[in-house]
């Protein structure tokens, strides 16, 4: 698997491999309770945005990690038909870091590129143990984490599709797709939103984005203008 061709779609994309240094948590331990490096992530992002209440600036650090675990996922088996073992065993996170330095995978296991793998290895595996561990620090509507997490397999997907055009790969811009509307199935996440041509998507939710000084919408947000504030 030569996840350098994954990485170049964007840094997103990217995972590092080998050992993990020691400002990396085994995800495996964050889920379990280990809640320090969450917690010190979301009081980076809420000092970066100044965000007005902390569940803003959770929900923004929320939605890139899931992004993060969906673009790899994605971009490998829509490559290469196959994906690495993402267990969060041997899947580091360093909260410290951005794209492609937060995460660092401790050997690579392949698995098949299928739908139901990634479902099993994102969504299972990350996503429902990830959105625990952030309801234990702030206080964060389930629906609210859903929709960031159809958000963001959207957002893997449309970049997936707009690299594969350019390189001129309608193989990989049409397993893209398929692969999206697969896993889009699942009613956890067929009820975040609506996908439109494009690919585009239209969620039901708000990211909370927009509370922080001088932000607007985000592309796909549920509302047309930002909501007038008490």
């Amino acid at each position: 698997m030569d996840l350098a061709a994954v990485a170049s779609v964007g840094g997103f994309f990217a995972l590092r491999t080998g050992p993990a240094d020691g400002a990396h948590l085994p995800l495996a331990r964050l889920y379990a309770g280990e809640g320090a490096p969450l917690t010190a992530r979301i009081d980076t992002v809420a000092a970066a945005l100044r965000a007005p209440e902390r569940r803003t600036a959770a929900s923004i650090a929320h939605l890139g990690l899931v992004a993060r675990f969906w673009s790899i996922a994605l971009g490998s088996a829509v490559l290469h038909g196959e994906l690495p073992d993402l267990d969060p065993k041997a899947l580091s996170w360093d909260g410290g870091r951005g794209a492609p330095d937060d995460l660092v995978l401790d050997g690579v296991r392949p698995l098949p590129g299928t739908a139901e793998r990634i479902r099993e290895s994102v969504q299972y595996g990350h996503l429902v143990p990830l959105a625990e561990a952030f309801r234990r620090d702030t206080p964060v509507s389930p629906g609210l984490l859903w929709g960031n997490a159809g958000s963001a397999l959207a957002g893997a997907v449309r970049e997936l599709h707009r690299w594969a055009r350019r390189e001129g790969r309608p193989d990989a811009a049409r397993r893209a797709l398929e692969l999206g509307a697969e896993l889009f199935a699942h009613p956890d996440l067929a009820g975040t939103g609506t996908l439109l041509p494009g690919p585009a998507f239209r969620r039901r939710s708000c990211c909370l984005y927009y509370r922080c000084p001088g932000a607007g919408l985000c592309g796909d947000c549920a509302f047309d203008r930002p909501p007038a504030r008490a």
